[in-house]
């Protein structure tokens, strides 16, 4: 059985996207818009982004009447999938390839944090530098 479309929060490798989507006993179906909204186009070659298209499975449609799962999304894309259909949210990770460029690269990612007088500091504000980095958790 299958819900009307909805809000849905899709997190789309941290990036909150809100989006149309439906919940069926076989998962999240989103609407065409919902995959544009995403950054992709279905087109005739497949699903299409900045002159990358990822070719669908020989007879798959396009898309199904009432949207593409979002589970053959994560899985044409090559990304991982977390899902929370009672919060109706989701949780779209970065590609294995995207991961392994930004480990090749020796970067870590750039992030800022405040220090104890509220001043924020920045990693990338220290590239070329020595950073010593300490990490604490209190559990």
């Amino acid at each position: 059985m299958s819900e009307p479309e909805r809000d849905f929060t899709l997190l789309d490798d941290g990036r909150p996207v809100a989006v149309s989507a439906g919940v069926r006993e076989d998962g999240v179906r989103l609407s065409p818009r919902a995959v544009e909204a995403l950054g992709w186009r279905l087109e005739p070659e497949g699903l299409c982004r900045e002159g990358l298209c990822v070719p669908l499975p020989a007879g798959a449609s396009r898309a199904a009447p009432d949207g593409i799962s979002l589970d053959h999304l994560a899985a044409l894309l090559d990304r991982p999938l977390a899902l929370e259909l009672q919060e109706r949210a989701a949780y779209l990770g970065a590609s294995a390839a995207d991961r392994a460029g930004a480990l090749a690269s020796l970067e870590a990612p750039d992030f800022a944090l405040p220090d104890l007088h509220g001043r924020l500091h920045s990693l990338s504000a220290q590239r070329g530098k020595k950073v010593l980095l300490v990490a604490y958790a209190s559990w």
